[in-house]
């Protein structure tokens, strides 16, 4: 079986993609990076749309925010989701604004609380977009709370928002070495059904019990095992190999997209 796999798009390599069409499945891409930036980057994302697959995964909807929900920002999102005609979005279930931009993306408190309140507010994002929103669960150090284990509180948030799950592999793996709890049952438990893609990352060993989500360093064989048992258990999603620092050049990323697409093979 052959499945998905992407790709982040840089602007390191953007000219590069709009010349020679390399093979990937799709692009994933920061709308927040994108919108409001003139004709120029209109036509760049025209061309890409023209031959490839696009999807948007923001950075500041900020959905377990006290604050209020930015109802404008979502329906600027909405309005350039619908230019691009772009389906699918995705968002992290964290925060990262609390009376002010933050800068990093926050733990949500693991309680019923809280699940119920992000829910809500998902519920009113879909809304406004006339889709539905895809929730990564993140990488954190310290819960903010532990009334619930985090996978009892995804599974809360996804059942009572009606919303779909971007599995990011990495961030179970980190997760797992952090807190020490098993990532081949996490994943196992997770809801199949609500599995719309994935993500595959690299991280930096601090320590044998400590791991840092960096997006900076190649995908570990331990995450690459995990990934291939996450397709045993739920079938055939997208996948999106994430880089974000230390970016080598795209003809290394295209290599490492293929090492994606190998676990596929192995299990064909």
């Amino acid at each position: 079986m052959r499945r998905s796999v992407g790709l982040g798009l840089r602007r390191e390599f953007l000219t590069e993609v709009l010349t020679t069409t390399p093979a990937v499945d799709f692009w994933e891409i920061a709308p927040e990076n994108w919108m409001a930036r003139g004709y120029e980057a209109e036509y760049q994302l025209d061309k890409i749309r023209e031959r490839y697959s696009v999807s948007c995964h923001g950075l500041s909807l900020s959905i377990g925010s006290p604050d209020p929900l930015d109802e404008h920002f979502v329906r600027d999102i909405k309005k350039f989701l619908d230019r691009f005609n772009i389906s699918r979005y995705s968002e992290h279930l964290s925060y990262c604004s609390a009376s002010g931009h933050l800068y990093d993306l926050l733990p949500i408190p693991f309680t019923e609380q809280a699940a119920d309140y992000v829910a809500a507010r998902v519920r009113r994002v879909q809304d406004i977009l006339e889709r539905p929103v895809v929730l990564e669960n993140v990488s954190y150090y310290t819960p903010a709370a532990t009334e619930m284990s985090e996978l009892a509180f995804i599974r809360r948030v996804l059942e009572q928002a009606d919303c779909e799950l971007l599995l990011d592999v990495n961030n179970v793996y980190v997760n797992s070495v952090n807190h020490k709890y098993n990532p081949y049952e996490f994943i196992a438990a997770l809801p199949s059904e609500r599995i719309t893609y994935g993500h595959i990352a690299g991280h930096y060993e601090e320590a044998h019990d400590l791991l840092i989500d960096t997006h900076g360093a190649d995908v570990r064989s331990e995450v690459y095992e995990l990934l291939a048992f996450a397709y045993q258990q739920h079938g055939d999603f997208p996948v999106l190999l994430e880089r974000d620092f230390n970016i080598p050049p795209l003809n290394t990323l295209l290599q490492d997209v293929e090492k994606v697409k190998a676990v596929s093979h192995e299990l064909a």
